[in-house]
Formats: structure tokens, C-alpha cells, sequence
């Protein structure tokens, strides 16, 4: 468990700078923050690109799936309010945090059907052993049988199992502490929404951290700080770190 609760930058800092992009990863590096957190999805010819969608047209000038452009695609597109950038492969995206403290966590993420993309953790992890930052990174998404691939290879600073609301609803606490020591995680994650004290004890007596997110303005900074989670995304860092002191 940490110290102190860990700042992670949530897709760059979207509040700031455009998601998911090079420059958002390059002005959150810059901050005293100790993560910034990106989204990975698989390019048709197997390369792993950061973007938070399963598809192109929200947060660039393209549209489609992510699955149906190449790599090489990719350079022709441009990320909105970049000025012109591509969105980062998850190479490009190391290369910009490793000079720096700011660590690696990287959610993975799913097809637009929902489905895993074959292969995607395993290229996750080439990526970092490449970079040589595997020891100091986080990998985290949704689907179990990604976090238990990612967990079973090893070498990584944590494994994060988040949460969705139906979930908790579904299987309970118990239930979600059943499932996280079955895949071997070190952390769960949910929104700050739903924790409160007694359910983070009854995790930590379970032996897992409790990541958070959704601690986008001041009362729900206030809140994730006061609830001494572990760590916790927020699509405003600065305000973050103004009020973690």
C-alpha cells in the first residue's frame, strides 16, 4: 500500500490537453505526478496504438474501427487539437515517460464488440521490455482474462482489475475480493462514486490496494484523498496535485 495516494494523469490530462495524445503525455510528464494512464487498443497488423475509443471518430479527423487501419494508416490521422499529431503507438508513448519519473499504466482495452483483442497484453508487454520500463508499470482494464494474462507473466510493478458499477452490483465486495485473489491482482480500481471507507477496510484486509477514478474536480480530489485510496486517475492533475499538497 502506498504512502501516499498516487497521482496518475488520466488519458494525459483531458481537461488540459487533447486525449491520449504525444502532447498530453508530454506536458503531464512535466508534473509531479506519479503515473499517466493511457488506453491501448490492436491495429490491424498487430501494432498497439493509444487511443481511448474502439473506434476513430470521436477524438480524431478519421472514423472506423481502430481493428480496421494499420499501423500505417495511422500516421495519416490526426488527433483533434494536437496541431497536426497522429495518435501515439504505445512505443511512442514509452519513449516520452522514460527519461522522466512519471510511470506507465495502461488499460487495456477491448474491440468494439466488447471482445478481447488477441494478443494485445503480450504486445503490451514487448512494448515495455523494449523500453526497458516493464519493472516500474502498471497494466489495468476491465477484463478479467486480460489482468490474469498480464498477472501470470509478470515483472510489472501491478496488475489493476477495475470494476464496473453492474459488477459490484452483481457479485458484491466479497465477490470482487474472490475474483481479484483468483487472478492474483494486486489492486482493484472503481469509480470514486461508489467507494466509501468500510468497503476500501474490507479490501485492504484482503490484501488489495484500491485505485479509483472519476476525481475530476476539487470535491472529488477532496474525496479520493480523504478516502486514502492508493491511487487515483484524474482528468486534471495540476488541481491534484494543488490539493494532495
Amino acid at each position: 500500500m502506498a504512502n501516499r495516494t498516487l497521482i496518475a494523469a488520466h488519458r494525459g490530462g483531458l481537461f488540459l490537453w487533447p486525449e491520449n495524445s504525444s502532447l498530453a503525455f508530454r506536458e503531464s510528464a512535466k508534473l509531479p505526478v506519479e503515473q499517466a494512464e493511457c488506453d491501448v487498443h490492436l491495429t490491424a497488423d498487430g501494432g498497439v496504438v493509444v487511443m481511448h475509443d474502439a473506434t476513430l471518430d470521436r477524438t480524431t479527423d478519421a472514423k472506423g474501427p481502430v481493428a480496421a487501419m494499420t499501423s500505417n494508416d495511422l500516421l495519416g490521422v490526426r488527433v483533434r487539437g494536437t496541431g497536426g499529431e497522429a495518435p501515439p503507438t504505445l512505443a511512442e508513448y514509452l519513449a516520452i515517460l522514460a527519461p522522466t519519473p512519471v510511470a506507465p499504466r495502461i488499460e487495456i482495452k477491448t474491440d468494439a464488440g466488447r471482445s478481447r483483442y488477441p494478443g494485445l497484453v503480450g504486445r503490451t508487454l514487448a512494448a515495455l521490455d523494449a523500453s526497458g520500463q516493464r519493472g516500474r508499470s502498471w497494466i489495468i482494464g476491465f477484463n478479467a482474462e486480460d489482468m490474469a494474462e498480464a498477472q501470470a507473466a509478470g515483472g510489472l510493478a501491478g496488475v489493476a482489475w477495475l470494476v464496473e458499477i453492474p459488477t459490484l452490483h452483481d457479485i458484491g465486495v466479497d465477490g470482487i475480493i474472490a475474483v481479484a485473489r483468483r487472478l492474483g491482482v494486486a489492486e482493484v480500481g472503481m469509480t470514486v462514486g461508489v467507494l466509501d471507507a468500510p468497503m476500501i477496510a474490507r479490501f485492504r484486509a484482503a490484501g488489495l490496494a484500491v485505485g479509483t477514478w472519476g476525481a475530476n474536480h476539487a470535491d472529488t480530489i477532496r474525496r479520493a484523498l480523504e478516502l486514502r485510496v492508493d491511487v487515483f486517475a484524474t482528468d486534471d492533475p495540476p488541481l491534484a496535485v494543488a490539493l494532495r499538497g
